[in-house]
Order: C-alpha cells, then structure tokens, then sequence
C-alpha cells in the first residue's frame, strides 16, 4: 500500500506495543483504520462533487488525472507514440558495399 513490507510492519508493531502497551494498541488500530476509511470516503465524495460540477465530459475524472507529474508523463508518452508513427527521413547519404571504394572528385581538392 505505502511500500511497507512485513519486516516494516514488524517493527511498527513492536515499537506501538511497546510505547503504547498490549491493552490499548487494538484500541489505537481500531481509531486508525476509522480515520484512513473517514479520508477514503472523504477523497471519494470530493472527486464525486468534482464530476458533477465539471459536467458528463469528465465522468471518468480521477483525482490522479490533477497530478501536474502524471499529466506531463501522459503528454510526454502521448507525443513519443506520435513520434514512433511518422515516416523516418532516408539518410543524405549512400551506405558503400564492403569493397567499394568512395568516390573521389579530382576537381573538389
């Protein structure tokens, strides 16, 4: 979720038994899953009121679509695929076969 594995879990849990002791750590668990669920639903009622208030346009707005980094690497993505499509220019020049020799002007030196 965060990029915490189990050995980080582990000690986040003997820390909080430790400061907070075995009788009110569920307590205190119980109080954090209410207030992540709390910020869920508040990020979900927000970008829901967002929808409404930008019209049926941007009904499938997600508040990760407002990240300024995430809109840069979409347009960037977006212009490299562009790219990738068009025709690349021939070289200006001849590709000489393994024993051919250039050939030389005698009136350019």
């Amino acid at each position: 979720m965060f990029g915490i594995g189990l050995p980080e879990l582990m000690v986040i849990a003997i820390v909080g038994i430790v400061v907070f002791g075995p009788e009110r750590l569920p307590e205190l668990a119980r109080q954090a899953g209410r207030f992540v669920r709390q910020m869920r639903n508040l990020a979900q009622s927000a970008q829901n009121q967002l929808r409404e208030e930008l019209g049926p346009e941007y009904a499938d707005l997600r508040l990760s679509d407002l990240d300024p980094r995430q809109a840069i690497r979409k347009h960037i993505l977006e212009a490299m695929d562009e790219d990738d499509d068009m025709p690349r220019p021939l070289p200006a020049y001849e590709v000489l076969a393994r024993d051919e020799r250039p050939p030389y002007d005698h009136e350019a030196t």
